[in-house]
């Protein structure tokens, strides 16, 4: 059986912003196809056994990882997506002039290191202003958060290069529209769903991944 694991932060637990109670991974294992006729068998769970353990956590930030892979035992196949980074931004990291990003990417790059599950899939970080600064919903100079913005991205970039792969939310979100999110920042259900698209590009199949 496979197991899809999922971790970090509302990206992926965003459950509870939408009135079907759905995100990415529940979408992965098994689509609404009510909802989402477009994904009608494209799921995990039409192509062989699986579970979701579900462990990210709306409002996570890169210190409280650690925390989310307590008593892993992964056995047999076996996948992990993780998003992370933005809470970080929002917390301080968008006025970032120093270290704060470079550790970040430490954190990051020990977690995913010494996570026992491959593949691990990694989404960097959207922007819920779609490049337009007249939608800045954050006070800070546009210039300054938007590089550092830039820089986080490419943070994770380099730890899923290392390890993993990366899924590429910000590219795809820059061409959605505001039905994508709720509550600013947070996804919706058809932002749920849009990231499961995402994700769903690079995950393999039950019976063709590696144990």
């Amino acid at each position: 059986m496979l197991t899809l694991y999922t971790f970090g932060d509302s990206i992926l637990d965003c459950r509870w912003y939408n009135d079907a109670g759905l995100d990415p991974g529940q979408l992965l294992v098994r689509n609404d196809d009510r909802l989402f006729p477009e994904f009608h068998g494209q799921d995990l769970s039409s192509h062989g056994p699986v579970r979701l353990e579900h462990r990210a956590v709306d409002g996570a930030t890169v210190a409280g990882l650690p925390s989310q892979s307590r008593n892993l035992r992964p056995s047999g196949e076996s996948v992990a997506i993780l998003t992370v980074g933005g809470n970080d931004l929002l917390q301080g990291l968008l006025v970032d002039r120093g270290p704060g990003i470079q550790h970040f990417a430490t954190v990051l790059d020990a977690f995913v290191r010494d996570l026992p599950i491959r593949p691990v899939l990694i989404g960097n970080v959207y922007d819920p202003t779609f490049g337009d600064d007249e939608r800045d919903f954050t006070g800070i100079d546009p210039r300054l958060a938007r590089e550092n913005h830039r820089r986080m991205n490419a943070t994770i970039s380099g730890v899923a290069a290392r390890y993993g792969t990366l899924v590429d939310l910000h590219t795809h979100f820059l061409d959605g529209d505001q039905t994508w999110f709720t509550h600013t920042i947070e996804p919706s259900l058809r932002g749920a769903s849009e990231i499961r698209r995402c994700f769903l590009q690079h995950i393999a199949m039950p019976g063709s991944l590696s144990t």
